[in-house]
């Protein structure tokens, strides 16, 4: 007789590529205990990632996704939902499969997305209960964050559908004077709520993880910026590096 554990596991389970697991997380879905799970892949090379490990999706998965499941089935009554993270969650094609399987655990859905696949995130916001979206800076100067020509028209794409959605969400951006201005930090509020965001975050630069060394010089969050960006939100959060 085969026994459950012997059934060969459902294609997408075998093509996800988990790269971390965190059972309990305060701070990745905010009023939320959620457990966390990160994906590998990513296209963008941002200066300032603290999860540089997760970019690549070389070699076999770290942690099978049997093993997550059995970890998310014994936290059922402790935790609210499962964040989806990264790198960027959306590279992975079997995402969409992941996001279903959690429902059927009867858990909520979180994504943290850069946004960019706007198709990809377009197709999962139906599945989601809500999203934190990670802005890089100006639309026309995400190349010098990214490293990546075109992200700011992918990213910007994907930021107007979610802020239309009716899915809940959090914007938020990451500033590091040396990859972002005061004057694209501020742009970048001010076109979040043009597009009807009310829940916005700006976050100081956190160097653990981060590979780039020399960025943990100079990272302090200019007070003059905050105080120009908080008032165009009814729901404002500043969160510091530590």
């Amino acid at each position: 007789m085969t026994s459950h554990d012997d059934l060969p596991r459902p294609p997408w389970q075998q093509r996800i590529q988990v790269g971390g697991f965190n059972p309990f997380s305060t701070v990745d879905w905010p009023g939320k205990l959620a457990a966390v799970v990160f994906l590998r892949g990513c296209p963008w090379r941002c200066g300032y990632c603290h999860n540089p490990e997760l970019q690549t999706r070389t070699g076999p998965a770290p942690i099978a996704w049997d093993d997550v499941e059995a970890q998310l089935v014994r936290r059922r009554g402790f935790i609210d939902g499962v964040v989806f993270s990264g790198g960027e969650p959306t590279a992975d094609r079997a995402l969409p499969d992941a996001i279903a399987r959690v429902r059927e655990l009867g858990l909520a859905v979180g994504l943290h997305t850069g946004g960019a696949y706007p198709e990809r995130l377009q197709a999962l916001l139906p599945l989601l209960d809500w999203v934190g979206f990670d802005l890089k800076t100006d639309p026309g100067e995400y190349q010098t964050v990214t490293g990546v020509a075109g992200s700011g028209s992918r990213a910007w794409a994907s930021a107007s559908t979610v802020a239309a959605s009716e899915v809940a969400h959090e914007f938020r951006l990451t500033y590091h004077g040396a990859l972002v201005s005061p004057a694209a930090a501020q742009r970048v509020a001010q076109l979040s709520a043009h597009l009807g965001v009310e829940h916005f975050a700006l976050q100081a630069f956190r160097a653990e993880g981060c590979e780039q060394a020399w960025l943990a010089r100079d990272a302090a969050l200019p007070d003059e910026l905050v105080a120009r960006i908080a008032p165009l939100f009814p729901h404002f959060k500043l969160r510091s590096a530590s």
